[in-house]
Formats: structure tokens, sequence, C-alpha cells
């Protein structure tokens, strides 16, 4: 198992430096490029959600960590800050039946995320918010 840590300042002109770290870690692991695909729009959508909500009207810092094992060809990517505890994970799915202008502003780019990742998860511990999402390669 490897485990690979990048701090960031969690601002969004930060997002093409977290996803060419991201993209590069999984070339290494020879991840399949439809894969990458689906992987890069997750952390966009994390990443972006965590500059522009986690310390608004301030910034702080994100940790990324890729963990990746071996034994089992699946990537984790971990991103935890120390802003205001959310949980997108408890957020209601957008009703995707309605058209866009019925449906509630927000939420999507957090469902289209628990539908493209295998696994998703959520911990609030020792002041970090921790959200973890998991992709077979």
């Amino acid at each position: 198992m490897s485990e690979i840590i990048f701090e960031i300042e969690a601002l969004t002109d930060n997002l093409p430096n977290v996803l060419e770290y991201i993209d590069s870690e999984l070339e290494k692991m020879d991840c399949p490029f439809k894969v990458q695909m689906q992987i890069d729009i997750a952390v966009e959508e994390i990443f972006v959600n965590i500059a522009s909500y986690a310390y608004a009207p301030d910034t702080g810092k994100a940790t990324i960590k890729i963990v990746s094992d071996t034994d089992e060809p699946q990537v984790k990517i971990i991103f935890i800050d120390q802003g205001v505890p959310y949980d997108p994970l408890k957020k209601q799915d957008p009703d995707v039946t309605l058209s866009a202008d019925e449906r509630e502003i927000g939420g999507l780019g957090i469902f289209m995320v628990k539908k493209s990742m295998d696994d998703m998860f959520y911990e609030y511990k020792d002041g970090q918010n921790i959200l973890t999402i998991v992709k077979k390669l």
C-alpha cells in the first residue's frame, strides 16, 4: 500500500495544480483514461467546493491523500480541510427527472461524484472534514 500526501492552499486558482498532481499519480498506476477523467471531474467538484465554502470568507489549506494498494486495483483519494463542518453526503440528491428550471440550485455536482465513484464517505474528526472517494481501476 502506498500513500502520497499533497497540501495546497484551498483556492480555486490552484485547481490546475491539484489536477496535475492527481493525474501524474494516476498515470503511475496505469489508470485507464476513462477512469482518470471520472476521477478528475470528482476531484474538481470536491476541491472547488472546499475552496469556495470551507473557509469562506477566509482561506485555508486542503490536504489531498492518494492511497493505492497493489492487492486491490483501486485508488482512494482523501480530501481533508479544517473548515466549517459539512457532510455533502447528507444533502438530498437532486430530482434529475425535473427540468433544470424546476430543480433547486446546487447539489448536482456531488450527485455526479456519488454516481461516478465506487464508494464515497465522510467523517468529521479532530476538527477536520475528511471526504474519501474510491474508484476501482
